[in-house]
């Protein structure tokens, strides 16, 4: 006899319906799986195999084909494990009608027939929407997260036998239900604040220009003067996440298989900080079946990359396409996916091997070979996609022991968001969002200046020696500048501030 029940498997961010085709006949006890199966889902037979034992079902001694359809697309994971060992209950008569239609259905098997969470329910939840089907049965650890979904009936499991009796309508199970507001609301405060940071006036001040019109940073300063600490504020000076941004941040982060049970949607802006010895792959992602990287994972947020020239060169290299295009494609042999990865990227780097190039209390005894050397590890290209270079000296300890503090992450989180608002109504018919994202017809529109500032952009270009690309991110970051101060057309005094930021193509640091 044959069963069919729907599951579902992840393609990217996103997941498609599959169909699990359970056939029971007579002949050798056998148990095979078609359909582009990896390990996870060949070993399932076995999982299914005790769990329907040790759950009080009879396992029958027949020839059992599971096919997958679509058949073409390779299928990975254990979500298949609960859909299967249904469907075989279903072709053995145990299941008594057709309700296990109307859902898609998730799960890992353990042993003893409980059931355990999978990865990619929320997108699960979505492509069980988009079919038509009445609801989604999956891990009760899951529920949460896939009734962020409204408009489909989400049930939470425990075991085995708990869902065959409500199959069979022996038992009624409440549909999981959840008021998405309320993660919002419940949110909280931030437990850290750029107010904790002592001195360092400026770089607050380059960071909320950076956080105002979504440009990329670097920081550039000796150890211990306070560049992590900085980047690690700089979400609690961002905008607030939309419903939008957190539905696909959370989509990213559970196929990724990271996200909190205990905080199911992702309302904060994530901040992911990969240390300086990984891969290419893990920070672009990739693997037989592409997974998101650190790039994606800090999607609508900040991607802080400490130490940046420590970094392997073909690691920094792959930054560009994300830094360029806000997503990245991973192609392989058989499959090529692509990841959204729209993110803020905060930079950190010492001045100098040693790291105490212009510090008036120790001396520096690199040569200029090796600070070349040093630099070099940054491509041009590279450089050319980070729009403010921001100079971190050394602490005095005057600041240090002050009892003074500077404006706290709130107030200067109000400007932010006036800046982005401003931006939202400029670009509200484009697919822009924020003015670093401007190309060139953009800036030829909205970042017109007067005779004062071509001339002043005319000097910066012959005696500084700024290049065509550091023009037009000097622009970008005047017009930030400008929609700060609410300014409609950008003075000489925000140039100015902006072609401070661009230390590193004036050749010196």
């Amino acid at each position: 006899m044959i069963a069919k029940i729907f599951s579902g498997a992840v393609l990217g961010i996103d997941a498609y319906i599959v169909e699990v085709e359970v056939d029971t006949a007579f002949g050798l006890p056998v148990f095979s799986t078609v359909g582009l199966p990896d390990n996870a889902v060949k070993e399932s037979k076995d999982r299914v195999r005790a769990a329907l034992k040790n759950s009080g079902y009879e396992f029958p001694a027949k020839h059992i084909t599971v096919n997958l359809a679509p058949a073409d697309v390779k299928k990975e994971g254990t979500t298949f494990d609960l859909p299967v060992s249904l469907g075989i209950l279903s072709a053995e008569g145990v299941l008594k009608n057709d309700k296990v239609k109307d859902y898609m259905i998730l799960g890992e098997l353990s042993l003893d027939g409980r059931v355990k969470p999978v990865k990619g329910a929320l997108p699960m939840a979505v492509a069980a929407k988009r079919r038509g089907l009445k609801g989604v049965i999956l891990p009760k650890e899951n529920a949460e997260e896939a009734a962020l979904v409204d408009g489909i009936e989400i049930l939470g499991m425990e075991n085995l036998p708990q869902l065959v009796e409500f199959l069979n309508g022996n038992t009624e199970i409440q549909p999981c239900s959840i008021d998405v507001e309320t993660y919002f609301k419940t949110d909280g405060e931030s437990h850290i604040d750029l107010n904790e940071v002592k001195g360092q006036e400026h770089v607050k001040r380059a960071m909320e220009i950076a956080a105002a019109g979504g440009h990329n940073m670097l920081m550039i300063g000796p150890p211990g003067s306070g560049k992590t600490m900085l980047a690690r504020r700089m979400p609690t000076i961002l905008s607030g996440m939309t419903l939008d941004e957190a539905i696909e941040t959370t989509k990213i982060h559970s196929v990724a298989g990271v996200l909190d049970r205990k905080q199911v949607l992702v309302t904060t802006r994530p901040f992911r900080s990969p240390h300086h010895t990984i891969s290419d792959a893990g920070l672009i992602g990739g693997g037989h079946i592409p997974r998101p990287g650190e790039v994606s994972l800090a999607h609508n947020g900040v991607l802080f990359l400490d130490e940046m020239p420590e970094f392997k060169k073909n690691v920094l290299e792959v930054l560009r396409q994300p830094l360029e295009d806000g997503r990245v494609t991973i192609a392989r042999a058989a499959i090529s996916l692509t990841y959204p990865s729209h993110f803020i990227l905060i930079a950190a780097m010492n001045p100098c091997p040693c790291g105490f190039m212009g510090d008036i209390h120790k001396e520096c005894h690199c040569t200029p070979m090796q600070i070349q050397k040093y630099r070099a590890k940054i491509s041009g290209p590279l450089l050319d996609r980070i729009d403010i270079h921001c100079d971190v000296p050394a602490v005095r300890f005057k600041e240090l022991s002050g009892d003074a503090s500077g404006e706290s992450s709130k107030g200067i989180k109000t400007r932010v968001d006036r800046a982005r608002k401003i931006q939202t109504e400029r670009f509200a018919d484009k697919k822009t969002y924020s003015n670093s994202q401007m190309s060139s017809r953009h800036i030829k529109k909205f970042c017109e200046t007067d005779e004062n500032g071509k001339r002043l952009l005319e000097m910066a270009i012959e005696k500084l020696g700024l290049s065509a690309r550091a023009y037009t991110r000097v622009l970008k970051v005047a017009r930030t500048i400008a929609d700060l101060e609410t300014e409609e057309r950008i003075k000489s005094h925000h140039l100015s501030e902006a072609i401070q930021y661009r230390s590193l193509d004036r050749g010196k640091v």
